[in-house]
């Protein structure tokens, strides 16, 4: 008898409206504190940033970029990691940075269960990323 046809989920999109589906889906698919998170985190971020485009890249891990990735949304089970593609390139005067800080390049952020986010300091964070993004586009 044939198989039917395995559906797949994609695995990475550009288009704006299909990125967004998918990491609606994935916000409430994590129903507990990292889907809370990542939601928190997202706002933050197109607060910071009205002209952000969102993509999906890397099996559904949801990226946020202006003139290149500014940062990555992953997902584990002890922490929702912001992922920033040059946050080695950026002032950090609040300290968020508390992980993968021994590289030349990128910085993250770990944000575990009950911890606060510093919202002034990840706005400023964000806009550091954008103005460095459009600055290396020149």
């Amino acid at each position: 008898m044939p198989r039917a046809p395995a559906t797949r989920k994609p695995i990475a999109t550009t288009d704006a409206d299909d990125a967004a589906r998918q990491i609606d889906a994935k916000i409430a698919a994590l129903a507990d504190w990292r889907g809370d998170a990542l939601a928190r985190i997202r706002s933050i971020i197109h607060a910071a940033d009205p002209d952000v485009v969102e993509t999906v890249k890397w099996r559904g891990v949801p990226v946020w970029e202006h003139n290149g990735i500014l940062c990555t949304g992953e997902t584990y089970k002890a922490a929702v990691k912001m992922t920033f593609a040059h946050g080695a390139k950026l002032d950090d005067p609040k300290g968020l940075f508390n992980a993968s800080l021994e590289g030349n390049t990128r910085r993250a952020i770990d944000v575990r269960e009950g911890e606060k986010i510093n919202e002034a300091a990840l706005k400023a964070l964000i806009k550091a990323a954008v103005k460095f993004n459009i600055a290396k586009a020149r």
